[in-house]
This record gives structure tokens, sequence and C-alpha cells, in this order.
């Protein structure tokens, strides 16, 4: 390596500190955000609670070094050149943290970064790197909560408690529903409430982050990767309608005690995500075309096609 290549290296490197520096100053040190003034990801990190339901966040980063490490041999293989358009999208993720800054709006600061971290990687090494690194990079808006989202909990809640009593029927247990209350047609147990929690709209939002991060790395076509992502909301859905049915069969035939107290916490990691998991696996399957019944369709077809192909040669050498 000549010395022009090599300070040019030099250079580059010491750009990109820098550049890293200041974005985790203003990000991590800089106050403005929120009721106490926190820092950006102060505010963001004190974001991810209960009353948000974005308790999953925390995963976010964490799936975007995967995605990144994912995307690492493209990476290393594309030639790094400086292009100025890169500015011009720096330039706007800039200033959209200073809009926050001075609205005190954490969301948008997060929402700026982003565009900035995708500009900084197009005007210091190209294009082409900047389209690999950009969905990673735009995943993190997975991390911030969405204002005013539980509000659709109360469609959720409604959608599960029509599901969970018509799933209940279908074990045989008779069920009477009172808006999101659920009570029992033979007295064997108290009535049930749906309540925000059991609406499904937490495990959905962990869902919908699952299935996105899945569709990235799965080697599909790009519609498919749309359908991978999108079936998050419907299984979701049916998930949770399973779980809020199991909650009352089991209240049913077992214990109502247990089922409205152990079962109905420990059912989600025992019995929502399992299922939501094996369904995803089975549509990747489908997609992909990977299920051993698909495998032997395709072995079949292409043994009667090469016996046609081997008919077809000897006909015409006779």
């Amino acid at each position: 390596m000549d010395s022009s290549v090599r300070n040019r290296t030099c250079a580059s490197y010491a750009g990109a500190a820098i550049a890293l520096a200041l974005l985790a100053w203003f990000y991590c040190f800089q106050p403005g955000f929120g009721r106490e003034h926190w820092s950006a990801f102060a505010w963001l990190i004190s974001s991810w609670n209960g009353e948000t339901d974005y308790e999953h966040a925390w995963m976010v980063p964490i799936l975007t070094g995967v995605m990144l490490c994912h995307a690492w041999k493209g990476i290393r293989g594309v030639p790094r050149k400086q292009d100025m358009r890169g500015l011009v999208l720096l330039v706007f993720g800039a200033l959209l943290y200073v809009v926050s800054f001075r609205t005190l709006q954490g969301r948008i600061a997060i929402g700026a970064l982003p565009f900035i971290l995708t500009g900084g990687v197009w005007f210091l090494y190209g294009g082409r790197m900047a389209k690999l690194c950009a969905f990673p990079f735009f995943f993190l808006w997975m991390m911030i909560p969405l204002p005013g989202f539980q509000q659709a909990t109360v469609g959720l809640q409604l959608l599960a408690t029509q599901a969970a009593h018509w799933g209940s029927g279908l074990f045989g247990v008779g069920t009477v529903v009172e808006g999101t209350n659920i009570s029992s047609a033979s007295g064997n147990w108290d009535t049930y409430s749906i309540a925000g929690g059991c609406s499904g709209i937490r495990s959905l939002m962990a869902l919908i982050m699952i299935s996105t991060a899945w569709a990235y790395l799965a080697p599909l076509a790009l519609w498919k990767k749309i359908v991978l992502a999108c079936s998050a909301i419907p299984l979701a859905i049916v998930g949770n309608a399973f779980r809020v049915t199991s909650i009352f069969v089991l209240a049913e035939y077992v214990n109502p005690a247990f089922a409205s107290k152990t079962w109905h916490d420990w059912s989600g990691l025992l019995f929502f995500f399992p299922m939501t998991l094996v369904l995803l696996t089975l549509l990747h399957g489908a997609l992909a075309g990977e299920f051993p019944l698909l495998k032997r369709r395709r072995r079949v077809m292409r043994i009667r096609q090469a016996q046609a192909d081997q008919t077809d040669e000897h006909s015409s050498e006779s």
C-alpha cells in the first residue's frame, strides 16, 4: 500500500471516529429531552416500560448488530469511495435532530439517527455500502414507542374477547360475553376481564420486530420477505386468541385459580411465542419451498421429467 492510499485510509478512519464521537455526545450526553431533560438515549430507555408496551425494544439494537454482521461479507467487498451525495441525507438527519431539540421530542431525535448513520456511511464510503447498511439502520425505528399506540388496545381487546368466546365454545366451554368481560355460562369460574395486557398489543409489537428481522435475514425473494414480515399481524392475533382461549379451557376443566394466575402469567412465554414462532417457521418453509412434502413433489416431478427426456432421446435414436 503506497503512502497516498494509506493517508486516505487513515483520514477516512479518523473522520469516522470523529463523527461517531460527536454522535455519541449529542445522543448520550446532551440533555434536553422529556420532562427530566434526559439525553436522547436516556429518554428512549426510560420509555421502554409496561405503559408503552415496548419492554421488548432492547432487542432492536441487538438485532441491528446481527443484521450488520450478516451483511458484513457484502460490505467488506464493496469498494470504498467518498460520495458527496450522502451529505444530503446527513444534513437532513441533523436538521431533524435540531427540530427535536427545540421541541423536546425524543422520538424525533431517535428517528433522525438512521438518516445520520446512513448519510454518514454514504458520504464516507459510497452509496453501495450505504445501501447495504440502510435497512439495519432504519430497523432502529422499531425501538421508538409510537405515540397513542395504546388506543389500538381497545379494538384488540374486543377482538380477543370474541375470539376467546368462539374458541372456548369449540372445546365445550360455554361463556357469556359483556363488552370485554367473559364469564362462565355454568358458573364454574368468576368473570374474567380481557384487560389491555391481554389484548395482544405487546406481543404484536414484539412479533413484528422478530418477523421483520427474520424476513431480512431469510434468503427469499423481496415479495416473500414482505409477506413474511407482514404475517406477524395475523399470527399475533391468532396466537393471542389461542392463548386467551386456553385460560378459559383450563379454568373450566382444571382449576380456575391456576388458570387466572399461574397460566395467565406464563402462557405468553410458554404458549404464545413458541406457537407463533413455529407458525413463522412453517410460513418460511412454505415460501422457500422447503417442506418435505414439497421437496418430495419436486423430486418426483424431476424424476418424471428425466424419464420423459430419456424416452424422447430413445425415440429420436430409433
